[in-house]
This record gives structure tokens, C-alpha cells and sequence, in this order.
């Protein structure tokens, strides 16, 4: 019956279990970003790897993506005062994995330049967008980050880098 609290199966859904509710969710496409920022302490470039991203307003212009509460990155970014969301594309893949991980030079070997206000944009990102953090809200175990777009452009034509049922791919 249509709008029954029930699955197909007859059992309940209302008790959710993790390594279900990622297998369903898993199968919506998204692409992937980079969230990088000149880290203040530091003065080197640091970022994180996201595939929650989406746009929330034209007017004024705002982004949002989420991050997890247990990222040691994210506090770097926050404090920087402006960042870059970088949308990848599939030649970027080992720059993904590597913002992806915990620790290390997150940067190593990869070749950059600055926005306007000052972050970090990954040669041969897609398009870039600069912004300054907004609002947080938490949610679950994560945070959701409301970024205002100060700055944006096309960078680079090619394909996108997607992440589909927990691994990386492409359109095509």
C-alpha cells in the first residue's frame, strides 16, 4: 500500500541501520570537492575532500556542504577566514584520496594557485568557488557548513569526478 510505514518486504523502517541506510544512499551519484584554505598557524595550504555539497541560495548567494565532527581539518579551515570549494574532475581522483585521509602532507605534489581573497584553487579543478563560512548547524554526527559565495568561475572543462556507491567514478 502507497505511504505504508512498512518497506517492500512488510518490515519496519523506522529502525535504520547503518550499513543499510549507506547502501541506499549510496546509490545517489554525486560529484566531489575539495575544500581548501590557507591555514593560519601553519601559512601552508590544507583541505579536505567532500562529496556533500550542494547550492542553497541565489540571492544571496550561498553553497553548503557537511563535514564530519570527528575532521581534524575542518577546524583549519574555519579559522581561515576565506576558502575554495574546488569541483574536481576525474583526472583529480589522487588528490581526493589524499585530502581524504587523516594526517600527512595533504598537498604533496599537487600544484595550486590563489583565489582572489587568498585560498587555495588545485590546478585543473573544474570551477572553483570562494566563500566565508556563514552558519554551522550541527547534525548528527556531522556539521553542516552554509558557505556566502564571494568569488567563482569555470576553470577547466573535462570530466567530473564522481563518487557512487562508496567508490569513484565518472559519467560515461
Amino acid at each position: 500500500m502507497y505511504g505504508s510505514p512498512n518497506g517492500p518486504s512488510g518490515t519496519s523502517v523506522t529502525g535504520v541501520d547503518a550499513t543499510r541506510f549507506r547502501s541506499v544512499l549510496g546509490r545517489f551519484a554525486t560529484g566531489v570537492v575539495a575544500v581548501t584554505a590557507i591555514d593560519p598557524a601553519s601559512g601552508g595550504p590544507t583541505g579536505l575532500a567532500a562529496n556533500s555539497f550542494t547550492s542553497v541560495s541565489l540571492d544571496p548567494p550561498l553553497v553548503a556542504f557537511c563535514v564530519a565532527h570527528t575532521s581534524t581539518t575542518w577546524p583549519l579551515l574555519r579559522s581561515a577566514g576565506r576558502l575554495c570549494v574546488n569541483i574536481l574532475g576525474e583526472p583529480q581522483l589522487e588528490i581526493s584520496e589524499r585530502l581524504a585521509r587523516r594526517g600527512g602532507d595533504k598537498f604533496a605534489g599537487t600544484r595550486w594557485t590563489r583565489t582572489p581573497g587568498g585560498a587555495p584553487l588545485i590546478d585543473g579543478a573544474l570551477a572553483w568557488i570562494e566563500l566565508s563560512v556563514e552558519h554551522e548547524h550541527p547534525a548528527g554526527d556531522h556539521v553542516i557548513v552554509v558557505g556566502r559565495v564571494h568569488d567563482l568561475a569555470e576553470h577547466h572543462d573535462g570530466t567530473p569526478l564522481i563518487f557512487y556507491r562508496s567508490a569513484y567514478g565518472t559519467i560515461g
